[in-house]
């Protein structure tokens, strides 16, 4: 009875398509795999909550959000079954990153950083006599 059970069981997950049942089945989750990844790279601005630069040496390659967020009505929250979309890959340089993409299959769009701009400043500066009030 219990190989009969599992042949029945099997079968219907055939026919169904489902996950895991049919390697060679065309399955949602196998058509989401078949589609390219897209990906930007980017480096991190300055966080706004402190002065120093950490974490903004590193180029950063971030996946983009292939499915949209739903809402769960019974809890109230949001999410989505795209779990790409919360992998973020550090690399040093903007090759190594551009690199990975490659090799991976992945299309990619490069965010050029804007840079700083330090004007040199004295506190004598402030009490000079010409200064623009």
């Amino acid at each position: 009875m219990g190989g009969a059970w599992r042949r029945l069981v099997a079968r219907l997950l055939w026919e169904q398509e489902a996950p895991g049942s049919n390697p060679g089945a065309p399955t949602r989750l196998r058509q989401q795999a078949m589609k390219r990844i897209k990906a930007r790279i980017f480096r991190p601005a300055k966080s706004a909550m402190q002065s120093g630069r950490a974490k903004t040496k590193k180029w950063i390659l971030q996946f983009e959000a292939s499915a949209a967020k739903e809402h769960d009505h019974l809890m109230g929250w949001i999410g989505s079954a795209d779990t790409q979309g919360q992998v973020r890959l550090r690399f040093d340089t903007r090759e190594e990153a551009v690199a990975f993409a490659r090799k991976h299959n992945i299309d990619y769009e490069i965010k050029n950083p804007v840079e700083r701009v330090i004007r040199p400043k004295s506190y004598a500066d402030n009490f000079r006599w010409n200064r623009v009030q």
